[in-house]
């Protein structure tokens, strides 16, 4: 057996794995000279933490595959504020929707990060880890070891992960709750605008209670939370150093000393073909996995041998797209493209959940907003240019912000918050301290995103309200647009085919109305007659809303459960230890294994659940 000479991040993977061409497609798996005892598929957020924790067992030799390079070279990923700049990108893969009937029947755009560290490198690093209750749902699946993903069992792995950096403007946050000694440095480190500190008090005087941190187990996840010094509020706290750099899990996993790691081998630009199956003894065990690099307009197969582990960390997208076009899947899916059946799976793709976000824009004052970071005039290029120049020099300035600088977290049967309307909105949270309604406020205003990033030419001082539905009813799915692997899977989410999600979004817009009507914030509110500001939208009426809602929504990048951890008869994909059902070896680790979406953002849970996962595969192992 060959075995790599150099460790780290390589960009050469004749030392790592065996070429293949168009006439060994067919090579004995025995005859390969490169074997692992892990192979992880996907270097995201999930990947990271396996590569890493795995990892510390020197016994246990690694292979982690990334179809993108490092992130630590991409200046848009490390200043906080202008992660849109990434979208469409060569750190994107620039994803689509099929046309949403439920939307205006548009093609909605999904940001999906290509690069080590994953969408930890290309999101608004809002550390929230949702409600208790969410991850009590998950306990609940009937699975065989189903309890030990009750919030009580999780708990200790979002402790794990996460250093926090307490701050004396903060001391409503109890640093006894938080994590003290993980990889992931968190903290109160960015940019306040005016606009956040006049919103959050606005939400108060309105009636939304004081949360100092959304993440307590103590407080739960309901309300804003709260900056004592300035007397105003913001979200918890967020995925940034004391630098003011962005923390990505490649940034805070693969450190100089993990990298440096005999038994650790990571292989970027190098995206996953197929998986091997042997099927000896009635096992349908991975034997080996098939990789292609590219090289400019050369791309070369590669194969390795899979000895103890093959385990999918590619993310909510591309980890059902892989099983599926290695035959593991719905059989009647894999026989529509030619793909010999291994397994037939029927969850694989299924149960596709995501957040949707509605916006508003409205002009501000000047002095409030940093729509000017959008450069659109020549004096907006300027004063973004000095404020890069600080961040360079300094780390500080605006562009420390995470743009997402504020959120309140609320339930539509709110009496005090929602006025009687016609809409018999169903409770599909996971308890009565959970939220199903979230809002953000952003200090740019804009109409949506696409591939050149934050969409809407608007020339004034501006902010932008979304209103997230954090429970969708709606269910979607990723299947085949054909077996090359090379060609993007299809993507249905059916958003907003259940009339309850638009219900929501109408009183999320409702409820933003009113916080923006609000003092303090209503004073800083200046009208222009500008096309894309919604000033007047409070006048519309219901039904008017609803059309509104369908035209706006976007994606807040939170697509899970297409691989998701539940019974066979309930269409799962993994069982409580996170192997795939009737296959011996294989496990899926990122979103996609979730039960279901909780009610808030999901990086923090991604990293909780990879923390799990690696003491579970370690526990196999020993």
């Amino acid at each position: 057996m060959k075995s790599p000479r150099t460790t780290g991040i390589i960009d050469t993977p004749d030392i790592l794995a065996q070429r293949i061409d168009d006439n060994s497609k067919h090579t004995n798996i025995e005859s390969i000279n490169f074997e692992y005892d892990v192979v992880i598929v996907g270097g995201g957020t999930a990947g990271c933490v396996l590569a890493s924790r795995l990892s510390e067992n020197p016994e246990l030799r690694i292979l982690m595959v990334e179809a993108g390079g490092s992130s630590r070279d991409v200046l848009m990923s490390q200043i906080p504020a202008v992660f849109p700049k990434l979208f469409g990108s060569q750190n994107d893969y620039g994803l689509f929707t099929e046309p949403q009937p439920f939307a205006q029947d548009a093609r909605k755009y999904w940001p999906r990060a290509k690069a080590l560290g994953g969408c930890s490198t290309m999101n608004a690093m809002i550390f929230h880890s949702g409600a208790p209750s969410d991850f009590d749902e998950w306990s609940k699946t009937g699975l065989d070891g189903a309890e030990e993903w009750s919030y009580q069992a999780l708990r200790k792995y979002f402790l794990k992960f996460e250093k926090y950096n307490p701050d004396p403007d903060y001391p409503g946050v109890d640093p006894n709750e938080r994590g003290r000694d993980g990889p992931v440095n968190v903290g109160h480190f960015g940019y306040l605008t005016e606009a956040s500190k006049k919103l959050f008090q606005a939400c108060v005087n309105l009636g939304i209670p004081l949360n100092p941190d959304v993440n307590s187990p103590t407080r739960g996840t309901l309300g804003v939370t709260k900056f004592f010094t300035w007397n105003v509020y913001w979200l918890s706290v967020t995925y940034i150093d004391k630098t003011k750099t962005r923390v990505t899990a490649e940034s805070s996993y693969l450190t100089p000393d993990v990298l440096q790691r005999p038994n650790l081998f990571t292989a970027v630009y190098s995206t996953a073909t197929r998986i091997i199956f042997d099927g000896k003894d009635g096992q349908k065990h991975a034997i080996g996995l098939d990789f292609a690099h590219k090289n400019g307009n050369v791309t070369t197969t590669y194969r390795v041998r899979v000895k103890k582990e093959l385990i999918l960390a590619a993310g909510a997208v591309h980890s059902p797209h892989l099983l599926m076009i290695s035959g593991v899947g719905p059989q009647n899916e894999l026989e529509k493209h030619g793909i010999p059946v291994i397994h037939n799976l029927p969850g694989v793709g299924s149960n596709l959940q995501d957040h949707l976000v509605a916006t508003i824009a409205l002009s501000l004052k000047a002095g409030h907003s940093l729509q000017y970071l959008l450069g659109i005039s020549l004096v907006d290029k300027v004063w973004s240019i000095i404020d890069l120049l600080r961040w360079k020099w300094f780390k500080s300035g605006s562009l420390t912000t995470n743009t997402v600088e504020s959120a309140a977290f609320v339930r539509c049967d709110d009496s005090q918050l929602f006025e009687p309307d016609n809409y018999q909105i169903q409770d599909e949270t996971s308890g009565s301290d959970a939220p199903d309604l979230e809002i953000l406020m952003l200090p740019i205003g804009f109409a949506g995103i696409g591939l050149t990033g934050l969409c809407g030419n608007i020339p004034y001082p501006s902010m932008t309200f979304g209103a997230v539905g954090l429970r969708p009813q709606s269910r979607g799915k990723i299947s085949l647009k054909s077996s090359n692997p090379f060609d993007p899977p299809i993507i249905d989410p059916h958003y907003l085919e259940k009339h309850n999600d638009v219900a929501v979004l109408v009183r999320g817009i409702r409820l933003m109305m009113k916080v923006v009507q609000t003092e303090p914030l209503a004073s800083a509110l200046e009208k222009h007659d500008h096309p894309l500001f919604d000033h007047d939208l409070h006048k519309s009426s219901d039904e008017e809303l609803e059309s509104e809602v369908r035209k706006r929504i976007f994606t807040l990048f939170h697509p899970t459960s297409t691989c998701r951890m539940a019974k066979l008869e309930d269409e799962g994909v993994v069982d409580a230890r996170l192997k795939v059902h009737g296959l011996d070896n294989v496990r899926v680790v990122d979103a996609s294994i979730f039960t279901r979406i909780p009610a808030g953002h999901t990086t923090a849970v991604v990293y909780a659940v990879a923390e799990k996962a690696a003491d579970i595969i370690k526990q196999s192992l020993a």
